[in-house]
């Protein structure tokens, strides 16, 4: 049995739309390449500059920098940002597209994030554009 992720509407630099499959998100981490870039290889210790859009599976939008107009900028492997960051987007080339599920252990935890929406129980869907890596 195959793993159903959202269906991801919108190219590479574009806010993409999230259509969910199933009200029930699969366990563990999911990530997909929905678009191959030719870029460095993102390494761990890598400051990296993405544009994102992350959303709670099923339900709503609760961050993307797609909307604010601005990517962020991040080291990735080394516990600055949630796990699922960490574990999902090193090894993946600058100029991909990728899209990934992410359980609450891998996210915020049982604590979630009360004033973005995200309850400890969530699984929060990203779509990442890895825009370049930082020298």
């Amino acid at each position: 049995m195959s793993v159903q992720l959202p269906e991801v509407t919108g190219e590479f630099g574009i806010e993409p739309t999230l259509s969910f499959p199933t009200d029930s998100a699969p366990d563990g981490l999911q990530v997909s390449i929905l678009s191959e870039g030719d870029g460095e290889i993102v390494a761990v210790g890598d400051a990296i500059d993405v544009n994102y859009h992350g959303q709670i599976w099923g339900g709503g939008i609760f961050d993307s920098s797609f909307r604010r107009g601005q990517s962020i900028d991040f080291p990735i492997g080394v516990g600055m940002v949630i796990k699922g960051w960490d574990e999902s987007l090193v090894g993946k080339k600058v100029g991909s597209r990728v899209l990934v599920s992410i359980p609450p252990e891998f996210g915020y935890g049982a604590r979630g994030v009360p004033q973005a929406g995200i309850g400890g129980d969530d699984t929060l869907v990203f779509v990442v554009d890895l825009l370049g890596i930082k020298r």
